[in-house]
């Protein structure tokens, strides 16, 4: 299946869990159900959003982005993350108004059972996606999945607290447990924020996939009188890119010193699926000049 398959799953999903949740919320009065229904709610705008990134992110390269269209993926995740954090504020001021004007819950053996079906459906796509996101490195799938985790947190969470003012007759349990909730929801929400941050600023492949590139590098530096530096990765994206240079012998042909380039561009792809590398030919005794800080003021 692919990732705009789940997505879409994810949308049907949520306006399923809605339903379920609303009509807990309407039967027992429970704020924190309100709270969990109302994170179910950005689930799906979220959702939705993601849906249309990926869809995005998926375009070939055209004139306007010769690079492609991958880091739409972390505008998801960005504007997931401002849903997650308006959700939580709005959870934790209802959760503050309900704690100072107390009210009675009906109908909680309902709102348990109702609520424990969504998170049950909510788990078990998320267990899905994330598998799937990190298979093809999708940031706005992932960003989905946690999202749904979120939620699956805060369903156990109100149904903990909602046995509890069932047993003890504590109404108190349902705007703290709401609280609680609302502050889960908020230290998601910055996560998945400085997620999109880090991928809009071009982060260097990870120390083990740039391990992995070294040791291809080295693979053909050993056997060929050649060497390799300004080796520079970032990733967008599902794509991770990555540039260097390749110094040969002066005397080499052109058609000698391609041809093996090329086998070193073959061989990194290989070793990391997803991988574009881009590998600039010079003699062995020349250096590229870079520029430098004073350079570019």
């Amino acid at each position: 299946m692919q990732a705009r398959s789940y997505l879409k799953l994810s949308v049907a999903t949520a306006l399923v869990t809605i339903a379920l949740k609303t009509a807990a919320w309407w039967w027992t009065g429970s704020v924190s159900l309100a709270a969990d229904a109302l994170e179910s709610l950005v689930n799906l705008a979220g959702a939705v959003f993601a849906l249309a990134m990926v869809t995005l992110a998926a375009q070939p390269p055209d004139e306007g982005h010769p690079y492609g269209h991958h880091k739409a993926e972390y505008f998801s995740s960005g504007f997931e993350g401002i849903l997650i954090i308006a959700a939580g504020l709005g959870i934790l001021w209802g959760a503050v108004d309900r704690w100072r004007h107390p009210q009675a819950l009906d109908a909680i053996g309902l709102g348990i059972a109702l609520a424990a079906v969504s998170s049950a459906l909510n788990g078990g796509l998320a267990w899905a996606m994330l598998r799937k996101a990190r298979e093809v490195r999708s940031v706005a799938l992932e960003g989905d999945a946690r999202h749904l985790i979120t939620d699956v947190w805060t369903s156990a969470g109100v149904v903990a607290g909602l046995i509890g003012v069932m047993t003890t007759g504590w109404q108190w349990l349902d705007p703290l447990l709401a609280g609680l909730v609302a502050m889960n929801i908020l230290r998601e929400g910055v996560h998945l924020m400085r997620q999109s941050t880090r991928g809009l600023m071009d982060e260097a492949l990870d120390a083990d996939s740039l391990a992995q590139v070294q040791a291809v590098l080295d693979s053909f530096s050993g056997p060929h009188a050649i060497r390799f530096d300004h080796v520079v990765s970032r990733v967008a994206g599902q794509r991770r890119f990555v540039d260097l240079h390749m110094h040969m012998p002066a005397n080499w042909t052109l058609g000698r010193a391609a041809a093996l380039r090329g086998d070193v561009e073959v061989a990194l792809m290989r070793a990391l699926p997803g991988l574009r590398a881009s590998i600039q030919l010079l003699p062995m005794d020349v250096e590229a000049h870079a520029l430098d800080e004073e350079d570019l003021v």
